[in-house]
């Protein structure tokens, strides 16, 4: 798919790679339409933007509003070719101290928030013979670790789902990704790690935002399935799947940062 003149719909658009994602779509050519739940924060990233983009308030969280946005989407503009499910959060704790409400609001929002949006904007994809969906999973969705039970969980429902519904679209003329990033360099950890201990012991590993959005971009050009970052990260998933045993043994003390 060219990303030049299409119309890119991107949750999550008000700060991360959500918004690093909108000014890099709009830089090829495309239209960018930014979502989230705070207009004011959405105002800010489109100011930057040099060129046509759109803003609308939306809750991932809500049915009725996500439906309703598609539709004022599709009406206005005519279409909508890309979808890029990002939103999301992550909130790392130990199990035992993790209240039962954090997995509940996280699955909602990193999982449920995906198959929201998919729902509402896939037939219209369907109809038209093409698109692509981009799903932001996480390295996370492939291989646990602790403290990070319940964020994981969300990941590796987004991965099942991606992987599912992947194959319900053979044929149809619409894409499908799943991008699997490592730990990013965003106001992500503002919320999942306020003390600052996990970002200070793995910041050279983290990934710039840039990066990440490149990646997904090229990802939608060449119809790439699955992408994991960074290599060794992707490698590393592998290794697990093979020989989770051996695995778990040697890397659950060295992947214990948080």
């Amino acid at each position: 798919m060219k990303v030049e003149n299409t119309v890119v719909l991107i949750t999550g658009a008000s700060s991360g790679i959500g918004a690093v994602m909108a000014s890099a779509f709009a830089a090829k050519g495309a239209l960018p339409i930014l979502t989230a739940r705070r207009t004011d924060k959405l105002a800010e990233i489109a100011a930057g933007i040099q060129s046509k983009c759109g803003i609308y308030e939306m809750d991932v969280t809500n049915a009725a509003q996500v439906r309703d946005v598609v539709g004022q989407i599709v009406a206005t503009y005519g279409r909508i070719d890309i979808l890029v499910n990002n939103a999301g959060y992550g909130i790392f704790e130990s199990f035992v101290d993790a209240p039962l409400a954090h997995f509940e609001e996280m699955m909602d929002v990193n999982y449920m928030g995906v198959v929201r949006c998919t729902q509402a904007v896939l037939p219209h994809m369907l109809k038209a013979g093409s698109g692509h969906i981009v799903n932001v999973a996480s390295m996370a969705g492939k291989m646990g670790t602790a403290k990070s039970t319940g964020y994981s969980a969300t990941k590796h429902a987004v991965l099942g789902f991606t992987n599912s519904l992947r194959q319900e679209l053979v044929g149809t003329g619409v894409g499908l990704t799943a991008i699997n990033p490592g730990p990013i360099e965003t106001p992500f950890f503002d919320k999942a790690d306020p003390s600052g201990e996990y970002v200070k012991n793995i910041s050279w590993f983290m990934l710039k935002p840039d990066k990440v959005v490149q990646t997904l971009i090229h990802a939608v050009e060449h119809n790439i399935p699955e992408k994991d970052l960074p290599f060794v990260a992707g490698l590393g998933t592998k290794l697990f799947q093979l020989f989770p045993c051996t695995f778990n043994r040697f890397a659950a003390k060295m992947l214990n940062k948080k």
